[in-house]
């Protein structure tokens, strides 16, 4: 029965407020404890576990490896629990903060014109959008949910596909009438190719000539961070590059960019998923609501 009386959430509670606000100190105030109180149960809680969760200093306190994996599952313990009360209160309604981390092209081309319609089904969902293309941390960021372009590396993230869209090389009139349109992989030496500034699943164009399939590097002067800005630098004209189908369908249909080489078109296709923390068990039902509707309707092709 002494394991019982344990206020195990509060410890949790109290630790997750010690790493996401920096130290006992800021902890203990919004706790309504003193620092020494916080220090103590700090102390008890590692002795029950029986392993540090942080390293101490006079200025700050690290997570230990240990510490980290306690933090993660305390979190999302904490989130289920406050879900549970929601529910029971109000029912099966999604209510809550969702931090949603996306590349710049998925947010413009496929989120953006879903937003209206999702906070009006969840009008107690708030919405807390970074756009990046870099792969984050999900735990470092505080992030619920993730788009991610490319294959699915194994990981502890459990991923929901969102389909997948064909990769296609494009530019715009104006580059192509100032410096001639290729024909074939050696004529792109003659061309500026603008593409990624990091390291990719496939660093380079897959294209196929002589029935064999080439991955051609594409260095040039310019290379960007985002797909949105490889978008728009096409547009402008500075180059040939190579995007997702869905951010470039509309400026291929009004004419403001071409495709190039697609008679060498390797059929090469991008996945995309919606990928979160955890190991398939329950979610808070904030998270579940944004994870199914994407599924729904933010499919990419």
């Amino acid at each position: 029965m002494g394991r019982l009386e344990v206020n195990r959430s509060g410890e949790m509670e109290v630790f997750v407020r010690v790493v996401e606000l920096g130290g006992f100190s800021p902890a203990a105030r919004a706790a309504g404890m003193t620092p020494s109180a916080v220090s103590k149960l700090m102390s008890r809680l590692e002795s029950r576990l029986g392993t540090r969760l942080l390293n101490r200093s006079t200025r700050q306190h690290q997570l230990t490896p240990e510490g980290c994996a306690f933090y993660e599952r305390a979190t999302r313990l904490l989130a289920d629990l406050e879900d549970a009360e929601r529910v029971a209160g109000l029912g099966e309604q999604a209510v809550g903060r969702v931090r949603l981390n996306t590349s710049a092209s998925y947010a413009h081309h496929i989120l953006a014109p879903l937003l209206p319609a999702f906070l009006q089904r969840y009008p107690g969902v708030t919405l807390d959008l970074v756009q990046t293309d870099a792969v984050i941390d999900l735990l470092a960021e505080r992030t619920d949910v993730a788009i991610r372009a490319g294959p699915m590396k194994s990981s502890r993230l459990v991923a929901r596909k969102l389909g997948e869209t064909p990769l296609t090389i494009v530019a715009a009139p104006s580059y192509l009438a100032r410096c001639g349109e290729p024909h074939s992989i050696a004529d792109l030496d003659a061309h500026t190719c603008i593409d990624f500034g990091y390291p990719r699943a496939v660093d380079g164009w897959s294209l196929r000539e002589n029935g064999k399939t080439v991955v051609v590097p594409a260095t040039g002067r310019v290379q960007a961070s985002d797909g949105e800005s490889l978008r728009r630098l096409a547009l402008a004209g500075v180059g040939i590059t190579r995007l997702a189908a869905f951010t470039v369908r509309e400026d291929m249909s009004a004419g403001r960019l071409v495709p190039v080489l697609a008679h060498l078109d390797a059929g090469e296709k991008e996945a995309f998923h919606a990928v979160y923390l955890g190991q398939g068990g329950p979610l808070p039902s904030r998270v579940r609501a944004l994870l199914d509707f994407l599924a729904e309707h933010g499919r990419v092709t």
